[in-house]
Order: structure tokens, then sequence, then C-alpha cells
């Protein structure tokens, strides 16, 4: 029985004392989205097998290892969404979003569930906010992206985070290489990790992404793809570097940044911080200008990037930032028997029409535990009502913080206690 109340491995509960501080990040992650153009889309959270397998790559960790796959009553193979690229691309070729004109610019804050290993920030349940865009070639959108994920940091009061960046090229440019990396590695075959031998073959640029350190050390002498980049890929590359310098954005060119979906091309990026341990990954991302032809849609480039909630609240903790403590309730209303407790009621619904929050006793509590309960709550003024008060229509609001008390009217206690809310925030204003 006691199994039932107990979370399961790798997923985490968002209680109400922590999710003020997911709600800041996804206002802030809006505002930042809105005003760069990005407009919020919505995806399920399962789809066809097939769609991952096709769109993120057969040959990556994702889809070998940690996908949540099952079959359903009709024997339909679907799987748990594991990042929010390929959902997004299926859903714009879906919904024909081509026709309503080029560049389609979405954003999402989503769940996305992996079975790997739980680690300080990153569960089998994790929480993205990612950004999507699609129908366009230039370099210029590659740089927006970046800055506008630069922005949010600057916003958050982040530093020490590093902009690592690098280009894979085009499949046309990356059929030698790919050769070469065949050829450099086959020298090693007795020291890679079993899943990289089956990568050999098939996509031998998955090895120098492998997590394994034998594999790490044997890929550091590996041949660079920026030396086998095509004319077309390298003038790309350096027009984002021309974009980014424009902006002031600092970066490092990393050519061992591959990513680790096999749909990305040209253009990939890390965000990368040393203050959340081994996995300093904050945010990542590329362009995909192969995948919605992948999928059955037209060619269509395209490009975006994604950042788990987890880890960057890590991070925010580690560098000491705080996050604003939510507006606690601005009014609190005991009352003293039956009749008082209606009217408490009454008085708190036109009080919160007003647009500010209140609260009165929905547990039956004496006076003095109501008292108490405003307290723990930080209730900024409070209001006791009785029988007197009523027969007199009138009452006292107190202003928690300094005692001062305010008589009222209980006839047009909206009116009053919006005035005193007024007064009140208008004398910290003037510091008086």
């Amino acid at each position: 029985m006691a199994q039932l109340i107990k979370k399961i491995k790798g997923t985490e509960d968002i209680m109400p004392k922590e999710s003020y501080r997911w709600q800041f990040l996804e206002n802030l992650m809006r505002r930042q989205a809105n005003a760069y153009g990005y407009k919020e889309v919505r995806t399920p959270v399962f789809e066809q097998t097939s769609l991952f397998a096709r769109g993120v790559g057969e040959t990556t960790d994702v889809v070998q290892k940690e996908m949540y796959t099952f079959s359903t009553k009709g024997d339909d193979s679907i799987t748990l969404r594991p990042e929010g690229t390929a959902g997004a691309a299926r859903a714009f070729l879906e919904h024909g979003v081509y026709n309503d004109g080029l560049p389609s610019k979405q954003y999402y804050l989503t769940t996305c569930y992996r079975y790997e290993k739980p680690q300080a920030g990153r569960q089998r349940e994790f929480h993205q906010f990612g950004i999507e865009v699609f129908g366009t070639k230039n370099p210029a959108a590659d740089a927006e992206v970046i800055c506008l994920v630069k922005g949010l940091f600057d916003l958050l009061g982040l530093t020490g985070i590093r902009l690592e960046i690098n280009s894979i090229g085009c499949p046309h440019c990356r059929e030698k290489y790919h050769q070469k990396l065949k050829e450099y590695f086959s020298q090693y075959k007795d020291r890679l990790c079993e899943t990289c031998l089956g990568r050999l073959d098939r996509n031998p640029m998955r090895i120098i992404d492998c997590k394994s350190p034998v594999c790490s050390e044997v890929a550091k002498d590996a041949p660079r793809m920026l030396d086998f980049l095509c004319d077309e890929c390298k003038e790309h590359f350096d027009s984002v570097k021309s974009f980014l310098d424009t902006a002031g954005v600092e970066y490092e060119i990393n050519p061992s940044i591959v990513r680790g979906l096999d749909y990305y091309t040209k253009t990939v990026f890390e965000f990368v911080s040393d203050n959340i341990g081994a996995q300093g990954t904050v945010c990542g991302g590329g362009r995909y200008d192969g995948l919605l032809e992948e999928l059955g849609g037209q060619p269509t480039p395209s490009l975006g990037c994604a950042m788990g909630m987890e880890r960057l609240l890590l991070l925010m903790d580690n560098s000491g930032i705080e996050i604003p403590q939510p507006d606690t309730t601005d009014l609190y209303i005991a009352s003293m028997g039956e009749i008082a407790q209606l009217k408490a009621f009454e008085l708190a619904d036109k009080v919160r029409k007003t647009g500010l929050s209140a609260q009165c006793d929905i547990v039956g509590r004496g006076l003095r535990p109501q008292m108490k309960f405003a307290d723990k709550i930080g209730a900024k003024f409070s209001l006791v009502i009785g029988d007197n008060e009523i027969a007199e229509n009138k009452a006292e609001v107190k202003n928690m913080e300094t005692g001062e008390k305010f008589s009222v009217s209980l006839n047009q206690f909206d009116k009053d206690f919006t005035a005193i809310v007024i007064e009140t925030q208008t004398q910290k204003i003037a510091g008086i």
C-alpha cells in the first residue's frame, strides 16, 4: 500500500512551494519568445514510434536505448515524446502551416520522456523550453535563435555560460567525411564500445558524441567536419559567425559538437556551463534542413533549439540567483459565527473581482487559529467581522506589517479596501 504514495523513479513532484519558480521561468520564456515573434505550439504527449525513429534517427541513443514505447490495444506502436522537434515538425506538415506564410516561428513548454539514469538536473520525465523556425535557410535565422537564448540567460542574470558552435555540413559534404571517419575509427575497433561498433558503418559521427570515456578519448584525434565543408556550408557558417559578431555575441568553435540527434545539418550549437557538473549543456540546437522532407513533406529548411528546465533551475541555484517570491494574499477575512462567515465569503468574492486576492475561512476554525493562518500565508491585510460589525456595517482593516488600522464600510467594502491598498502602495513608493 505504501508503494501507492511513492512517485515513480525518475519523476518529480513540483509542489506549491516550488511551482512559483517554474511559473517565473515560464513567463519569462514566453515574453522572450514573443519579443522575437514566436507563437506557442502544443503537441500530443505521444506520437507514432516511426515518427521518432525516422526523424530523430535510428542510430541515436534516444531511439536505441531511451524511448518509452508501447503497443496500443489496436497494436499501434506509440512512443512518449523524447524531444519536441519531431512532433512540432509533424504538426507543421499535417496542418499545412506553410500556407500561413514563412518563416513559421514557434515555441513550446513541454514534458519529455527518456528512460535513462536519473541525475542532477535531468529526470526520466523532464521539461523543455524549445523554439522552432520552419521555412528559412538564411544564416540570420541561426543567429537569431542563438541571440534569443543568450538574451534569456542575460535576463536571468546568468554568467559564465559559453556558447560553442560548429558546422556539421550537409549530406553532400558529409559523405566524404563519413568515409574518413570510418577509416579512422576502424583502427580502434578493439577499443570502441558495443554501441559505437554498430554506428561505425551506419553513422560514424555518432561516435564523436559517445559519452564513454574510452570512445571520447579515441574521438579526440578524429578528422574534423570543418575541414570537409563544401563551399555552400562554409559560406553559411561564416555568415552565422558574422551575424553573431554584429550582435556582440561571443562564441567558441568546438569541432566535436555533433548533437545527439540525426536530423541536424550545418549549424549546431550548445550553451555550456561548468557550474552544473559533468553534463554541462544548458541549451542545444541547430539546423535540421532535411527533417521535414524526411517526414514526407516538401524540402523546408528549418532550425531550432531546446533547453531543460530542471537543468536551468539547477544552474540558477548553483549560481546563487534567487527567483522572486510570489505575491502573498492581499486580504484575509476572519469571521466569528455562521452569519459572519457568510458575510466574509461575500466580501472576499467582491475583493477578488477588483483584481486583488482574498481568502476567508473554509475550514471552520476559531478566531485565533484563523489569525495564525493569516500570518502563515503572509496576508498583507486582515479584517475581522462578527455580529457587531455586521450590525454597524463597518469594520477595521489591519495592515499586518505595520499594525495600522483603517475604518471601512461593509456596504462599499471593495471600494474602501482598494483605496487602502492603493494608498499603502503609494506611500511605499514615496518612502513614507
